[in-house]
């Protein structure tokens, strides 16, 4: 093992003992001691039965996990154990991401804007890899660190049509390449690879395809110009809910064709991508406590039915009350009344949702929240400057020996089962397998703000 994760940084569970079956534990503890705080859990066996569809899926392709798509420290923990890089955004990532020991060369600062006092701090904590994709930034990278010379990746929008999504406007042109790598030239920087990123809104077959094979062209300009060109970052933006499975799959497919295509195996290029989503959305569930309730008119002004400005990833929501059997019981009745949700006290105006038909909710009922996952782990102080929600981490017996045993080379007997084989197990692999065919409550959607 690499020392990461030992057993006291999780709740160890056996088979069978689902994340619902922990969230009645932990609702009917904090019934008792009228403690009603948010709070997250978190399967991290789902964590692992990610990782181990990744590498399967895409065996050539090495997953750098974004910080800032969930920082807590059971995440990083978990995934360093697993072998995995991280792509880092700022100067506190990298401190959070070396305060667990993981060494500088499985960190990748991957911010296309980078502040010079970040890029001082990286130097000085042994960080090489970084991109950069224009003068500005190729500039502050010289001045600033010149240890970083060494590993530059050039970052280039490969997809420049009207309809590109806002995430693709980082990175150079085609037309930018060449004249950006001759000033990498001339300030003595070596670049040795090239880096993209589509987001989740881009990975479709034709956009991808066709930014790899941008790539293939700008890694050609940098071995005409004399560069080492031997890496490939393909970005981000896999799915990571359970309903999107199947598009994983198939994504995997035209990623694999891609790279046949235009990098084939043996021809020294090493890939790497930023799975960020795709890790941990599914793994997290967030419990919320109704602490106030008020009755407006179905005519306020203002009230227009429409999605809040602060949504973000959940996909269902529970009502459940405080003697914790709603979460036992079958389906609700019809929902009868429309309902807005709100943000903590003191802060009106942060909207969740508006016009959401639930049943009746009493003070003190929990609002149970999936897929929650992804950039909801706040970084710094909540609203009001309260105190961070509680992360309740759990993993599964089997997930556990097959992290542990991955790490000894002895992991091949141990595999967590693929979805194919999930008619054949009689119980659920990580804590919260069983949780998506199980809900019978309308995907609704929920935001940040509210923890």
């Amino acid at each position: 093992m690499n020392g990461y994760l030992d057993e006291s940084n999780f709740m160890m569970v056996e088979e069978g003992f689902t994340i619902r079956d922990l969230l009645e534990n932990l609702l009917m503890e904090l019934c008792q001691e009228s403690d009603q705080q948010a709070f997250f859990v978190a399967d991290l066996g789902d964590i692992v039965k990610k990782h181990l569809r990744f590498l399967k899926a895409l065996p050539r392709v090495k997953p750098y996990f974004p910080v800032k798509c969930n920082g807590s420290e059971g995440v990083i923990r978990l995934l360093a154990e697993l072998g995995a890089g991280f792509a880092c955004t700022n100067k506190a990532e990298i401190m959070r991401v070396q305060s667990i020991g993981v060494p500088a060369d499985k960190i990748f600062y991957s911010s296309p804007c980078k502040q010079v006092a970040h890029i001082k701090y990286a130097a000085s904590r042994g960080v090489q890899l970084m991109t950069f994709d224009n003068e500005v930034e190729l500039n502050k990278v010289a001045r600033s660190h010149p240890r970083a010379r060494e590993v530059m990746l050039l970052g280039i929008a490969a997809d420049s049509s009207p309809s590109a999504h806002p995430s693709m406007t980082f990175g150079t042109t085609l037309k930018s390449c060449r004249h950006l790598l001759e000033t990498a030239k001339e300030q003595a920087v070596e670049v040795v690879g090239i880096s993209f990123h589509l987001g989740s809104h881009g990975l479709e077959p034709q956009t991808f395809t066709q930014s790899v094979a941008a790539a293939q062209l700008a890694f050609e300009m940098g071995t005409e110009l004399g560069y080492r060109m031997h890496l490939l970052d393909i970005g981000g933006g896999f799915p990571g809910t359970e309903d999107t499975r199947a598009q994983f799959e198939e994504m995997a497919a035209v990623i694999n064709s891609a790279l046949d295509l235009y990098f084939p195996d043996g021809c020294g290029v090493e890939i790497v991508a930023r799975p960020g989503r795709y890790y941990v959305t599914s793994a997290f569930t967030f419990a919320a406590n109704v602490t106030a309730m008020e009755e407006v008119p179905t005519e306020q002004p203002g009230s227009d039915g429409r999605w809040g400005r602060s949504l973000w990833h959940c996909r269902t929501l529970i009502p459940c009350g405080r003697s914790i059997s709603p979460l036992q019981r079958p389906c609700p009745e019809p929902p009868s009344l429309s309902t807005c949700l709100r943000g903590p006290p003191g802060h009106p105006e942060d909207l969740i949702a508006d016009g959401l038909d639930l049943p009746q909710l009493q003070v003190g009922d929990w609002l149970i929240f999936e897929d929650m996952g992804a950039y909801t782990i706040a970084t710094s102080t909540t609203p009001g400057g309260s105190s961070q929600p509680h992360i309740t981490y759990a993993m599964s017996r089997l997930a556990w020996y097959e992290t542990v045993l991955r790490e000894q080379g002895e992991g091949q007997g141990w595999l967590l089962p693929t979805e194919d084989d999930q008619e054949s197990v009689c119980a659920p692999l990580s804590c919260g397998w069983e949780m998506a065919e199980t809900l019978c409550v309308p995907p609704v959607f929920a935001p940040t703000s509210i923890i």
